[in-house]
């Protein structure tokens, strides 16, 4: 764990040390050379088993957005909210609101170039500088909606099958504390930027059309708008996604069976659009749907595999699925003797848990992280499935915050930059104090009132 941390630390991907370690326990442990080599095969087997439903729920989100996309319907979505921008903190507030409820169902990546590309002139031409158009969609985005992922459950799902609790437990705790992180950070990104806001009204014509000539995205692929398909699939989609919350709220559908609920839906509607705008090249046109989504998840997940093989070790109830019966799980142990030490429901675990998060984000993923502070938070929680949700909120908070595309450079808020047209770092400089802000923030509230 030591060595893959400090990998995190030197900016370099840890698949390769933990790739490495888990044969150098399996090794170890079973004295068996041949055992080894299986278990590094094992591991990354097993870990996919574990997520490959997280894996299924993006990819279906990805491939219904973009057979929506087709017809121009997902320029549709955002239209109306276009016309809102009437001032540069209506224009923040209304880029923000955007991007999470787009973000909430269809995740951030897909969501940012649509709103950078769509909504954000509309802000620039309101008076909003290109560079707090930024930091809304990555504090709003990037930072918060993915820390939560409440409806896609793809970080939860993720923190509690390392920790060994239940998804809907990390679901609404996580969802909360980054609510609150999300309820400092983004007004203070504002606040501490107003300067730069008059600064930029004095200037608001030159800058303005240096901003837009500045967002390729929105000008890179002109999509022929049909008008009627458009708004049918738009307001089938929204329907449908309310439907999915009703029912989430009012059946108490939870965990895997809210993730069912939406991947089957999101399956429907892409089977809808690719027969309404195909007609029998539909046929052909929704595996090429399923087939990109596919790909776009294990791009973005892919490497994660074989960093949760390595984790599940740790976990009693994984790890005899990698080294056979028997075997203990390594880092419950760990755990158990840290937990001795630092008792697991204080300010030290806490910052620990939140500290221990952001450090696995310096690989600019933010995910892959997640089966590190999970399985340890599940270790020092000792058997209490509350406190072990609970740390593996702060610490789901710290990794997605700083190394979803919040405060790492070579994240995805490359991709935010560039949407957008302004330089990576000043972003990243920009978000910092923010991001810091809201994450100790949420961490005290954490310990004092859900511990």
């Amino acid at each position: 764990m030591l060595v893959v941390v400090l990998t995190m630390i030197l900016r370099r991907n840890v698949v390769i040390p933990c790739i490495v370690f888990t044969f150098l326990i399996g090794l170890v442990y079973t004295g068996n050379l041949i055992t080894a080599v299986q278990a590094v095969f094992n591991a990354s087997l097993v870990a996919a088993k574990e997520l490959f439903g997280i894996f299924l729920i993006i990819s279906l989100m990805v491939a219904m957005l973009k057979s929506i996309s087709a017809t121009g319907g997902d320029e549709l979505l955002v239209k109306p909210m276009s016309k809102l921008m009437v001032s540069p903190l209506v224009s923040y507030i209304v880029v923000c609101v955007a991007t999470v409820i787009i973000s909430l169902f269809f995740w951030p990546t897909p969501a940012v170039p649509l709103i950078g590309a769509l909504l954000v002139p509309a802000a620039v031409r309101a008076g909003l500088p290109p560079m707090l158009g930024a930091v809304a969609l990555a504090l709003a985005g990037q930072a918060m909606t993915l820390a939560g992922d409440v409806i896609i459950q793809g970080a939860p799902g993720l923190t509690a099958a390392s920790a060994g609790v239940a998804t809907e437990l990390v679901t609404w705790k996580g969802g909360l504390l980054t609510l609150i992180a999300g309820a400092v950070a983004i007004p203070l990104g504002y606040i501490l930027n107003r300067e730069d806001i008059r600064n930029f009204q004095h200037q608001k014509a030159e800058t303005a059309a240096t901003a837009e000539m500045s967002l390729p995205v929105g000008q890179a692929e002109e999509k022929k708008v049909d008008l009627t398909k458009g708004k049918f699939l738009v307001y089938l989609l929204i329907a449908a996604m309310i439907g999915v919350v009703v029912s989430m709220f009012g059946f108490d559908i939870k965990g895997g069976d809210a993730s069912a609920l939406l991947g089957g839906v999101a399956l429907l509607i892409m089977l809808v659009a690719t027969v309404t705008i195909d007609g029998i090249g539909g046929f052909d046109k929704m595996a090429d749907y399923v087939a990109d989504g596919l790909v776009f998840a294990f791009k973005v997940m892919g490497p994660i595999i074989p960093i949760a093989g390595f984790f599940f070790l740790g976990n009693p109830e994984v790890v005899v699925n990698i080294l056979g019966d028997g075997a203990p799980g390594f880092l419950f142990d760990v755990g158990e003797m840290v937990a001795k030490v630092i008792p697991p429901t204080g300010f030290m675990a806490a910052f620990g848990l939140l500290i221990l998060g952001a450090i696995t984000g310096l690989d600019g993923s933010g995910f892959s992280g997640l089966p590190v502070v999970g399985t340890l938070a599940g270790a020092m929680a000792s058997g209490d499935a509350n406190v072990a949700a609970t740390l593996g909120s702060l610490g789901q908070l710290g990794a997605i915050w700083v190394g979803g595309g919040a405060l790492v450079a070579w994240s995805s808020l490359v991709a935010v930059a560039g949407i957008v047209g302004v330089p990576v770092l000043d972003l990243v400089r920009k978000n910092t104090i923010p991001v810091i802000a809201g994450l100790v923030v949420a961490t005290i509230f954490a310990v004092l009132f859900m511990m």
